[in-house]
């Protein structure tokens, strides 16, 4: 069965039967339809005044069709709950660009998926189109102010804040704008765009609005920044938002609460839902499962060294996630062969597991536990091989089968993870944020990536030094790189050495509160395959999609 099918074939509870799971009643939720709501933002401190455990999943450097972060994280969530561990997940919202891409959606697979799963992954509550809207109108008001005699004199050709559209198109990558003069634009993806950011950091209202005010929209002709504020737009772009600053309360199809809110991607901003989500999440219930984007290089890093550290959270365990497919990748089998049994390729490709395992172990000193995610493709003797490999490492592992047996499938791995959160650490960083901005970046590009060099380009030094002129050194640094490698060149898989990590552009989010560095030819706008996804998608007349997943 495809996913869709095994989606469809459930019926779904009513969400409120789902909200009082966790101690919601009506009149916490805003309702969409009979399967789907909103939690009001004032009903988001009726929790406990401590909190749960928080179980943080990541993975190793993935293939291009993932590792299976959220289907995992649904699956040890449903398998938690079974083991009468009361579970909540925080989950970040789909983006049509992977939809109607190559990646496709977001809301897990097999038996261990979020739903309603079409409508999770196509328009949904209708937030990713508010952040959208909020971004471009902010665009046009900044337009419009030069256009009606720019009393700010911002200069038209040094604009900073860009447009934004949810969907994969790399014609809006470079273009002209015309309107009373000329200038270059450019379109982000809604996920790379700093109301997004914002959006996952604000706490209530009153933050969002001043966060939105902070944005760094243009300099003027003196070379002195303009702020949103200065163009009196933050109570505008924050009407937009209200509605969708709520976070919306979806279940797995074992009938786990799944708080599922903002999504930005890990390789171009910062991989993480929304913190309102997350400690809504881990104060309604025991544990709260949560997932960064992409391998552990890139959302693990950003969720531990920005978000932890930027609002006091901790994991308990971090979940690595392995799979056999990823492994043989990374030990230089093709990836139209990757259902081949390759032994070789396999035991190449340990040395970028090991990799990860010495990050989460000696630089955030984290508990954690490694999962194999298994495929209907892997061999025994590829899974005794990867077994035997961690067991020498005496690392903590266990297989798991979530997407054909859902909760079931994750019995060991829940009852490994609640043996860990059990466990006194201190988490440590690969950075302060009060260190140089290339110390930050440096720190984490050979802590993390394992880089032996930065190199810096002009343009990136010109904006680092503006930044600090501007007195914003001492924000944390969010890394935009290519998922596919620990290092900024997609090409060079497994655990890659003497390379260098190249520093292409910087920009400076003083709204969402940090730093993007870019590396090497990464693009915040993605395109399109040859053969994207939405080619082969099919509606019938009775609204039936086929396709979609």
């Amino acid at each position: 069965m495809t996913d869709i099918e095994i989606a469809t074939s459930f019926k779904l509870k009513n969400i409120l039967k789902i909200a009082k799971k966790i101690k919601l009643t009506k009149n916490n939720l805003i309702f969409f339809g009979e399967e789907k709501a909103k939690i009001k933002l004032n009903s988001l401190n009726i929790g406990r005044n401590n909190n749960g455990k928080l179980i943080l999943v990541t993975s190793t450097n993935p293939t291009k069709a993932g590792n299976g972060k959220t289907t995992v994280s649904i699956g040890l969530a449903d398998a938690l709950n079974l083991i009468h561990k009361k579970t909540c997940l925080a989950l970040r919202e789909p983006s049509l660009g992977p939809v109607f891409g190559m990646k496709g959606g977001a809301t897990g697979g097999g038996y261990s998926q979020i739903a309603p799963m079409e409508e999770i992954n196509l328009h949904f509550t209708g937030d990713f189109h508010a952040i959208t809207s909020a971004n471009n109108l902010l665009c046009a008001m900044i337009d419009n102010h030069i256009f009606q005699g720019n009393e700010l004199n911002i200069d038209e050709q040094n604009v900073v804040f860009n447009r934004c559209l949810d969907v994969n198109d790399r014609a809006l990558r470079d273009l002209t704008i015309n309107s009373k003069y000329q200038r270059k634009e450019k379109f982000n993806i809604t996920a790379a765009s700093e109301i997004m950011a914002i959006m996952c950091l604000a706490k209530d209202i009153e933050d969002l609005k001043f966060r939105l005010g902070n944005i760094l929209v243009a300099y003027n002709k003196n070379g002195n920044p303009v702020f949103a504020r200065d163009l009196k737009a933050e109570n505008a772009l924050a009407i937009l938002l209200k509605d969708a600053i709520n976070p919306n309360l979806v279940q797995t199809l074992g009938g786990t609460p799944a708080i599922v809110h903002c999504g930005p991607f890990a390789n171009i901003a910062h991989g993480c839902n929304s913190v309102i989500a997350t400690q809504t999440a881990i104060k309604l219930a025991d544990y709260c499962v949560t997932e960064a984007g992409f391998g552990a290089d890139l959302g693990a890093e950003k969720f531990l060294d920005f978000k932890c550290q930027n609002f006091r959270l901790k994991p308990n365990c971090v979940v690595l996630i392995v799979t056999i497919p990823a492994l043989k990748l990374n030990g230089g089998a093709l990836y139209e062969n990757l259902k081949e049994e390759n032994l070789l390729a396999l035991e190449n490709g340990f040395s970028n597991l090991d990799h990860h395992i010495n990050v989460l172990k000696n630089i955030y000193k984290v508990p954690f536990v490694v999962t194999i995610n298994k495929h209907v493709s892997d061999t025994e003797n590829e899974l005794k091989l990867l077994k035997e490999h961690l067991d020498n490492l005496q690392v903590t592992n266990c297989e798991n089968n979530v997407w054909a047996e859902g909760g079931k499938g994750a019995i060991e791995l829940a009852k490994q993870v609640v043996k860990k959160c059990e466990e006194n650490f201190q988490l440590n960083f690969a950075y302060k944020f009060d260190e140089e901005i290339e110390t930050k970046i440096e720190n984490v590009a050979k802590k993390i990536y394992g880089a032996s060099s930065v190199r810096i380009s002009n343009t990136a030094k010109e904006k680092i030094a503006k930044i600090k002129e501007l007195g914003f050194s001492n924000l944390p640094v969010i890394m935009a790189k290519t998922q596919y490698s620990l290092s900024d060149n997609a090409e060079l898989l497994g655990e890659p050495e003497n390379f260098e990590i190249n520093v292409k552009d910087v920009e400076l989010k003083t709204g969402a509160g940090f730093i993007v560095a870019i590396l090497n030819d990464i693009l915040l706008m993605p395109g399109l395959s040859k053969k994207p996804a939405a080619v082969s998608m099919k509606i019938d007349s009775k609204n039936k999609i086929e396709g979609l997943f």
